[in-house]
């Protein structure tokens, strides 16, 4: 009611030609009000604000958070390939735009050039010299300037353009208003539901590589931003990066951040880090700073215990992050590191109670199992000593020797089946072999596994931890979608690469029923995001069934 009372007071005493324009006012109020999305709304208002006024350019310069210049700027009758040769937009830091800025008053000229506070315009900039500028406010604030330029006819801008224009102006700010809260509540709301699908994703079983995954995927998805990328401490008392996700990932994976570094002392002890320009910020120190612009490096933190680093960079040159951006990061944030805690409580859980089973697995194939082969055994050998037949005394003692090679083997899956979790060495080989083994169980039958090269010294840490993750994810398709019978499992540590570097490379096989025509392929892209990271690839392809049936996935990387 307060702006429809302001609005009329600036229309009183004109003269019957302006009164006459009112139905052209108000049908350019209504056009202006609307739709709810932001830049349509600002798109509209200085197109209907240069037909209101007969002008022939018209621009809004949205004012940025410092209140010291422009953030974006929205304009109409300028051509795309003037905008080209014109080159960057203006900031507001000078010229009447900046005038405008400090002392946000309306502004009449009839020639701008004339003027003190200009400060001309950039070669191939478009001759301009009438001016009229209203600010406009949103919810009591200056949300910036409408700029009109270049009367049609060559005069000068009237009084009642002025009158026109500011009543516009007004009504122009109720709609950025209505716009920006619509546009917040639809940014809010994409954020809830990305942590929603954080957590749903997390509690859904995945392992912690693939948990750290999807935390950087959605964490880019919502912010717009070049790259998702999680940091965890490590053994130096610093950070490294562990978990990717970049159309460009490569050289990213890996990058530790020293200790003695302000950005690492800042973030281990809890605090968020932003920076406006990664590529120039004296803190980021390293090789992959360049590459990125304004950041957001946010701390996973539960409990008063913090897991890692969110990092959220944008591209050079990209738009910095507006406060409601950081404040919904930063929630993020929290929301996905207690996922994380509750989805690493979950896998304890699950991983006792896969301990217990093959406890009870171990117990029962020593108590029963090598029991009964014992005494099946014994009357072999009964009958080994009474057989007449030379035929019958060799096939019987074939068979006992059958036997006692299986309770041997036996033995050693009851040895494999009773160790711990930190009793194994921590040589690839051997996590190989563990993760085989961990996968027999489900799976209802041994792997086999076959190792090519010196894979323990060959293949560095780096990328024995992406193989080992590699394999866990192929093992776990095999089991829940193969319905596999046998599945052989190769680590070649001899390869070439195709750029010619040196290389490990893993294929699981099966012969089960293969990939179906439309079915997920989720564990597949992952797989092949994990090779990418690294600077390799993996593929599938026709499996150990006959005629080339089940499936058979390839995975290399350099060493």
């Amino acid at each position: 009611m307060a702006v429809a009372t302001e609005a009329t007071r600036s229309l009183q005493g004109l003269s019957s030609e302006l009164t006459a324009r009112i139905p052209q006012l108000l049908e350019a109020m209504r056009t202006v009000g609307a739709g709810l999305d932001l830049h349509i709304t600002l798109d509209r208002i200085v197109e209907t604000a240069a037909e209101l006024a007969d002008a022939r350019y018209a621009a809004i310069g949205i004012i940025d958070e410092a209140r010291e210049g422009l953030s974006d700027f929205v304009t109409y009758g300028v051509t795309a390939q003037q905008h080209r040769q014109i080159g960057a937009l203006p900031d507001g830091h000078k010229g009447l735009l900046g005038a405008l800025i400090h002392d946000p008053k309306p502004l009449r000229l009839a020639d701008l050039t004339r003027d003190p506070r200009s400060a001309g315009f950039p070669p191939e900039h478009p001759p301009m010299r009438t001016f009229l500028g209203v600010p406009i406010r949103v919810q009591g604030e200056i949300f910036g300037n409408l700029y009109l330029t270049e009367k049609r006819g060559g005069g000068a801008f009237s009084e009642g353009d002025l009158h026109m224009v500011r009543v516009l102006a007004t009504e122009a700010g109720i709609a950025i208003g209505n716009a920006r809260m619509h546009a917040a509540i639809r940014q809010r709301e994409r954020w809830i539901d990305g942590s929603v699908a954080v957590t749903t994703e997390l509690l859904a079983g995945s392992d912690v590589d693939d948990a750290l995954a999807v935390v950087a995927e959605q964490a880019r998805r919502l912010a717009d931003s070049a790259a998702g990328i999680v940091l965890l401490p490590d053994d130096e008392g610093g950070l490294e990066i562990v978990a990717v996700s970049a159309d460009d990932p490569t050289g990213i994976m890996g990058t530790q951040i020293p200790p003695d570094s302000p950005v690492a002392e800042q973030l281990l002890a809890g605090e968020p880090v932003f920076v406006d320009d990664s590529a120039a910020d004296p803190r980021m120190v390293t090789a992959i700073a360049p590459r990125f612009g304004p950041s957001m490096m946010l701390p996973l933190k539960s409990g008063g215990r913090v897991l890692g680093t969110l990092a959220i960079p944008r591209n050079r040159g990209a738009r910095p992050y507006t406060a409601a951006e950081r404040t919904l990061a930063i929630q993020f944030a929290a929301q996905a590191a207690l996922a994380l805690v509750l989805a690493d409580a979950q896998r304890d859980r699950e991983r006792l109670a896969v301990l217990e089973d093959r406890d009870r697995i171990a117990r029962d194939l020593h108590d029963l199992v090598i029991q009964r082969l014992f005494a099946t055994g014994m009357m072999l050998e009964s009958a080994h000593r009474k057989a007449l037949v030379p035929e019958v005394t060799l096939g019987v003692g074939k068979a006992v020797d059958e036997l006692d090679v299986t309770i041997q083997e036996i033995r050693t899956a009851i040895f494999a089946l009773q160790q711990g979790p930190a009793e194994a060495p921590s040589g690839l080989r051997t996590r190989v072999l563990r993760e085989i083994g961990t996968a027999a169980v489900p799976l209802g039958f041994q792997p086999s596994a076959n190792f090519i090269g010196p894979v323990d010294s060959r293949v560095g840490e780096l990328t024995g931890k992406n193989l080992v993750a590699a394999l866990r994810e192929a093992l776990s398709n095999a089991f829940r979608h193969a319905q596999a019978s046998r599945i052989e499992v190769v680590v070649d540590a001899t390869i070439t690469l195709p750029d010619g570097s040196e290389g490990v490379r893993l294929t699981v096989a099966d012969d089960g029923i293969g990939i179906a025509e439309g079915g997920r392929r989720s564990g597949l892209k992952n797989l092949a995001k994990r090779a990418e990271s690294l600077g390799g690839s993996s593929a599938y392809g026709p499996g150990l069934g006959d005629g080339g049936t089940g499936t058979k996935v390839t995975w290399e990387a350099p060493l």
